[in-house]
């Protein structure tokens, strides 16, 4: 049976949040940067297990009232909207919801795939600092397991990298409470 052909029309003006209502549901990650359409292809099963892994470790390190949310929607600002793998929400979020506002998010994380490695490292990185996340983590994977890149927004507005952290290396950090990072952990079957 032939897949149904979805016909490309970018809007007049930039594209918008609305716009992504129309787009198919095709398992593509749709992101809008600076009114821009940006799609990323499915990632694979590792890279989701990594993630469900990260998840799990965040949830139970994390204080009551915290939320660990799988590729929830950040509205960083009116023409940009991303979708982290994981965003941790702060005590009071909102309980539901298509997009979280930027001031009730305190970490995002992105696990690199090969069709989304450009913007986690160079693109988002900056974005998420702008709107003023505190904490950044990018996870690269790699045939040793996964290395965690932590980074820390400073007063200046750009992110410091805390530390870099591979297999069963650890490190506690603060930020956004305190947790133990041992990417060892999480990379039994990744």
């Amino acid at each position: 049976m032939a897949q149904p052909s979805y016909e490309w029309r970018p809007p007049e003006r930039g594209w918008r949040e609305r716009d992504l209502l129309d787009l198919p549901r095709d398992g593509n990650r749709y992101e809008i940067i600076d009114g821009s359409l940006h799609v990323t292809p499915p990632a694979g099963y590792g890279h989701h297990e990594l993630a469900d892994e990260i998840r799990l470790a965040l949830r139970s390190a994390a204080p009551p009232g915290w939320r660990i949310i799988r590729e929830a929607g950040v509205r960083l600002s009116p023409g940009t909207l991303l979708a982290p793998d994981i965003t941790v929400l702060r005590p009071g979020a909102p309980p539901d919801g298509m997009w979280i506002e930027q001031p009730h998010v305190a970490l995002v994380v992105e696990v690199e795939s090969p069709g989304s490695r450009r913007h986690d490292r160079l693109t988002k990185p900056g974005l998420y600092a702008e709107a003023g996340i505190e904490a950044y983590w990018r996870i690269e994977r790699g045939d040793r397991g996964p290395v965690a890149h932590l980074y820390r927004l400073t007063a200046a507005g750009h992110y410091r990298p805390l530390a870099s952290v591979g297999g069963a290396d650890s490190m506690v950090i603060e930020q956004p409470f305190p947790i133990r990072v041992t990417p060892g952990d999480w990379a039994a079957t990744h």
